[in-house]
């Protein structure tokens, strides 16, 4: 029988190439409820896939040469543009230095060789415990040209929550960009008109932060009170 009290692995055996954000432990966080289910022996990791090294492997290598030779044609090196590049479940992710990022993409748009002549939109991401990077703007390419697909990520702080807009670039991301700075807080620089989209203009926060609180009001059921999500039990 499986001992349910003991915690999972944080990182699988024999898994390297992962980076830990965190780790929650019990059910939903809850501590020293008496639970005899097991479920407060649960470990569930945060885990990223980390870094790749190339040869990445087919037209990956392809795309990274010509992204690198054309950013030296600028002047800017494919290291100083890029954190990192990740290759994971047959897709690839370009990490880019927000204050290169329009240049990169420009250069996704441009040069031949590449020809992403289309960027499906950008959604947000919120890693509380991604400390001095815990908003993540994730953005989708495709080149109708040579039918390929790519990631471009981009990150930044709480603290600084600014992102150059890419609209200029590729004006279909001028609403992505209004959702997502509706929903995540993201300011995108330079947009034309960055305004809530979804939520009313004096809505307070942003409702899909993971630190937004779930609120709610009490419910009468037969008698009974019911406390709003917030009050019922912890999920942090």
């Amino acid at each position: 029988m499986t001992d349910m009290t003991a915690p999972l692995p944080v990182i699988p055996p024999g898994v390297t190439n992962l980076e830990l954000l965190d780790a929650r432990d019990g059910a939903f966080g809850v501590k020293g409820s008496g639970d005899t289910s097991g479920f407060g022996g649960l470990v569930d990791p945060r885990v990223m896939p980390g870094a790749s090294q190339a040869p990445f492997g087919g037209w990956f290598d392809e795309v990274a040469e010509e992204i690198e030779l054309s950013l030296a044609e600028q002047g800017l090196p494919f290291a100083s543009a890029t954190e990192k590049v990740v290759v994971d479940r047959g897709e690839i992710t370009f990490f880019v230095r927000r204050e290169h990022l329009v240049a990169f993409v420009r250069v996704l748009r441009d040069e031949p060789g590449l020809r992403f002549e289309m960027c499906s939109g950008v959604s947000g991401v919120h890693y509380p415990s991604d400390a001095g990077r815990e908003l993540h703007a994730v953005y989708h390419f495709l080149s109708i040209t040579h039918n390929r697909r790519i990631r471009v990520e981009v990150t930044a702080a709480d603290a600084d929550p600014h992102i150059p807009s890419i609209v200029a670039v590729y004006p279909t991301c001028d609403w992505h960009e209004r959702e997502t700075w509706d929903f995540f807080g993201i300011v995108f620089d330079g947009h034309p008109a960055l305004t809530r989209i979804a939520m009313p203009d004096d809505w307070p926060g942003h409702p899909q932060r993971k630190d937004y609180p779930l609120g709610g009001i009490p419910v009468e059921y037969k008698g009974a009170t019911i406390p709003p999500p917030d009050q019922r039990r912890s999920y942090n």
